[in-house]
């Protein structure tokens, strides 16, 4: 404490000696260098806290709703135009891909490092700023006619040499590129997903309608063998296994509502909000209505596009440029910085000016450590290129390949339903000419109803193996081929007036 108190003692002793010490010029320009340190340091940027509350983030991601003002601005932006009504009544896909756009807390996460990538540019651009010191010296054994201030004034000026600093600023620019490519493939992550999750939701929507008639069926069953039963017409046995046919139709039923309850939650979080702020909007699934023919896709035409165009590959292309660079920066870097230091010193009288040039010798090494590991660090940046490449490859030869089974599959179910249709048709014209029993009717529309859900599968399959080729791509395919509807309402209308 008391060399602290001696120290500023000392300083305001000085600052009040200055004007008596130093020609009126010198004093000028300390005053004014000051100054200058002043109006830099008024500049600076205040920190700001922002503190984050559990309990209230939870609160806002809770109080998100699609009809929210924000939202609307930015779907009205991104189309171009305003909207008369939103939310619309219905939402389709590219709605709710807008919607997903703008509440996905996984882009929020994919801008933020975009602009920590950005802000990375701003820092490479810049110089160094010059160091000023001070050194105040009292002689204590000073003769009396002489002033017994001694005072130093030194600058340290940095100089980047060998193109260093443009160097990192384009290796800065490469990393910012790749951060700006890494969220537009998270665009299309966010779109895949939430295209997934619609097709899981309509599947399971879709096939609780067909297990609530199946149900209906299987007890219109029971009540036609417990008669038949009564009559003595069929053996106990067969009684049995039309319950536990009933009683598996109802476990089925409860599964399917359990699942499209789930589906809907995962779809409310591929968008981004809780699931009571989708529960009550009506969608859209006219997406799923269609499949392209596997010869409009293009074998040739996917395998470029994702060898090519994929945000991922070229995210991996522009890390590789960005290694490139920071090698170009060790081996720059080899080549020492200068440090200029021009100096003034006020020596008991005397002026003293002085331009002082420093340096780190390359001596002990040559950077030759730093220098490896960039290599190295190229190198893997070119492995990783190459492995993408390839697994690109492979994922648009085995989308392509699932995509082609899942059509077959697709087509096979669709003539078993065609050929239960005929069967169904003709149990009922049986049934109205007398030549056949309500059971046989009803045995006819079970069956039918069983390979209606297997149709439903096929769909669904067909319709995640699309999805998958157009993840191999990174772009959306345009349909083509448009699909029968498998509802329960396909059956005869007079199967719903038949007491």
């Amino acid at each position: 404490m008391v060399r602290l108190g001696s120290i500023l003692v000392t300083s305001g002793a000085l600052a009040r000696s200055v004007p008596t010490l130093v020609d009126p010029l010198m004093g000028i320009r300390l005053g004014f260098g000051v100054l200058l340190a002043l109006a830099a340091m008024a500049g600076c940027v205040t920190y700001r806290s922002q503190p984050l509350h559990p309990s209230e983030t939870a609160a806002r991601f809770e109080a998100r709703r699609l009809d929210d003002a924000g939202l609307r601005r930015f779907v009205e932006a991104e189309i171009g135009h305003p909207v008369k009504d939103w939310p619309p009544a219905a939402m389709d896909f590219e709605q709710l891909y807008l919607a997903a756009l703008y509440f996905s807390p996984d882009l929020d996460v994919a801008r933020a490092q975009l602009a920590a990538a950005e802000a990375a540019v701003v820092t490479a651009g810049q110089r160094g700023n010059p160091a000023v010191a001070a050194t105040p010296e009292w002689v204590s054994n000073a003769a009396a006619d002489v002033t017994p201030w001694v005072l130093s004034v030194a600058l340290d000026v940095p100089l980047t040499t060998a193109g260093k600093r443009a160097i990192r600023i384009a290796e800065a620019r490469n990393l910012s590129e790749a951060a700006r490519l890494r969220l537009g493939d998270q665009a299309w992550q966010v779109r895949s997903r939430l295209r997934s999750r619609l097709v899981e939701l309509l599947q399971a929507r879709q096939a609780e309608a067909l297990l609530l008639r199946q149900d209906e069926v299987a007890q219109e069953r029971m009540r036609l063998l417990d008669a038949r039963f009564a009559n003595g017409e069929v053996a106990r046995l067969e009684v049995i296994l039309g319950r536990r046919e009933r009683e598996r139709v109802a476990l089925a039923l409860g599964q399917a509502r359990e699942e499209r309850a789930v589906a809907l939650v995962r779809v409310a979080d591929a968008i981004g909000v809780s699931a009571p702020a989708l529960a009550g909007e009506a969608i859209d699934f006219g997406f799923t209505g269609r499949l392209p023919a596997e010869e409009e896709l293009g074998t040739r035409d996917v395998r470029a596009e994702a060898l090519l165009n994929r945000p991922d590959i070229l995210t991996a292309l522009a890390e590789y440029a960005a290694s490139e660079t920071a090698l170009q920066l060790e081996v720059a870097r080899q080549y020492p910085d200068i440090h200029l230091g021009p100096g003034y010193t006020f020596d008991k009288g005397s002026k003293q000016w002085a331009l002082g040039v420093g340096l780190v010798l390359p001596v002990m090494n040559r950077n030759q450590g730093p220098i490896a590991e960039a290599e190295a660090r190229r190198r893997e940046a070119a492995a990783r290129f190459i492995a993408l490449q390839a697994r690109a490859i492979a994922e648009a030869d085995g989308a392509l390949a699932g995509y082609r089974g899942a059509l077959e599959t697709l087509a096979t179910a669709h003539a078993l339903l065609a050929a239960d249709d005929a069967a169904l048709a003709a149990a009922d014209t049986q049934f109205s000419s007398g030549e056949a029993g309500r059971l046989s009717l009803v045995d006819a529309e079970v069956a039918r109803s069983a390979v209606a859900l297997a149709v439903l599968d096929a769909q669904a399959a067909a319709q995640r193996a699309l999805g998958r080729v157009e993840d191999a791509v990174r772009r959306p395919l345009a349909p083509a081929t448009p699909l029968p509807a498998v509802s329960g309402a396909d059956a005869p209308a007079a199967m719903e007036d038949r007491p």
